[in-house]
């Protein structure tokens, strides 16, 4: 992969390095002593296809393309709006603002740079993905879906449980030796839709005999807007689903865009909307729901995570916590022992792609041991492929030690991983 051939490209700001002066080890894939690392958030590109393995009776239902008279296509799900993927022939999503540039109002795909498109058309294949992470230092990656986050899209948990069976299945037959073993390489994550508890029960226990090491839950047990009377990870029904997974030993990930529509905002804006309030910042409801309601003080070998949310909010998540526990005590049910902040430091974690805020504070506020280093490849949110510039950029101030436990050492004490002596 080469560098942006022009300081004006829209992705300069990933590459640039302040140095390594100083580090006794880098993230450099060239680098003897290179840390050991695991990025605990990349995706497949699975287009589709897994689809196939849905059992017939639900065939119909499943996501498909819809192409609209005037040439639209539109994704159609059971739960979300129709998402526009390409607008109709000569038309841009919306109106030229006054302030963009001609150049700036065109469809996705026609403003994309090729360093864009290699990220659009990277993971087609495991030994393309292979490659593609070794150019970036990865050792280990943990794998989520991509086009299998529509799974969860659906009020029918039996339907999204149907969706996930098949995701899992297609991901077992493509990565299966890969992820076995003393050091697998591709960790992918089983699909849950827990509002079908006994289907999500019986998913478990198959994950645990193929090898997977953790599993993935929607934000929303049913998905949609958190509403009273609706199924909730605070309720006593999925304490016998809490048990099975501590006993045996699969981690929970709650992923961003799962649980409810994640482009619930159209028109001016709302790219960035989406992003910041529909699919970022639904992963905090469920992990303070598992803290509050004491599933960690009854599990407390259980380990949880939130995956892509970022990390920066992290120190005010548990300030928050911890203030409502003590300031609306007369309220507080059950009274877990031990503040909430006890249970996110020893039981849970979170991961990041980019977030210098995250590292700023990471050592101050006592979470060397909670936060995860990802790539997210080949998503463009993510840093591939210029992870050891972004990681430089964010991580100087810090020690040895915090570096070395952020970008491999934390998710290998999480997820069982042996690090290879150096």
């Amino acid at each position: 992969m080469t560098l942006m051939d022009s300081a004006t490209s829209k992705n300069a700001w990933r590459i640039g390095t302040p140095g390594v002066e100083g580090w006794t080890r880098t993230a450099r894939p060239d680098d003897p002593h290179k840390y050991f690392m695991v990025s605990a958030d990349c995706h497949t590109t699975e287009g589709m296809a897994f689809l196939d393995g849905v059992e017939p009776e639900y065939r119909h239902r499943v996501p498909h393309m819809e192409e609209r008279e005037n040439g639209a296509q539109y994704m159609i799900t059971e739960g979300n709006r129709p998402q526009l993927t390409r607008p109709p022939a000569g038309k841009t999503v919306q109106d030229q603002q006054t302030y963009e540039k001609a150049t700036d109002n065109r469809a996705a795909k026609d403003r994309m740079e090729d360093e864009d498109l290699a990220r659009q058309n990277g993971g087609r294949t495991i030994e393309q993905r292979i490659a593609d992470q070794a150019l970036d230092g990865i050792d280990v990656e943990l794998v989520f879906p991509t086009a299998g986050l529509l799974c969860w899209a659906t009020p029918d948990p039996v339907f999204a449980m149907a969706m996930c069976r098949a995701w899992n299945r297609w991901a077992e037959s493509q990565m299966a030796p890969h992820m076995r073993g003393p050091n697998p390489s591709i960790l992918p994550m089983a699909l849950l839709a827990t509002g079908d508890i006994d289907g999500a029960m019986r998913e478990i226990e198959w994950a645990a005999d193929k090898g997977y090491r953790g599993v993935c839950i929607g934000n929303s047990p049913i998905y949609g807007p958190t509403e009273h009377g609706k199924l909730q990870y605070q309720d006593p029904e999925f304490e016998p689903m809490w048990s099975l997974l501590e006993e045996t030993g699969l981690v929970v990930t709650l992923h961003v865009s799962t649980g409810r529509d994640p482009r619930a905002s159209g028109g001016n804006g709302g790219a960035i909307i989406n992003y910041v309030c529909h699919s970022m910042a639904t992963t905090i409801e469920p992990l303070v729901a598992m803290i509050s309601s004491g599933v960690f003080e009854r599990h407390p070998n259980l380990q949880a995570g939130l995956v892509e949310s970022g990390v920066g909010f992290v120190p005010w998540l548990l300030e928050t916590m911890d203030h409502a526990y003590r300031a609306h005590h007369f309220w507080v049910r059950p009274v877990i022992p031990e503040l909430p902040s006890h249970y996110f430091r020893r039981n849970c974690f979170a991961t990041f792609q980019i977030d210098q805020v995250g590292m700023d504070t990471i050592e101050q506020y006592d979470l060397v041991d909670n936060l995860l280093w990802a790539n997210d490849y080949p998503h463009h949110e993510g840093s591939w492929p210029h992870s050891a510039d972004a990681i430089e950029r964010m991580m100087g101030h810090l020690s040895d030690e915090t570096r070395a436990k952020v970008l491999g050492l934390n998710a290998a004490r999480i997820f069982g991983l042996e690090v290879p002596a150096r």
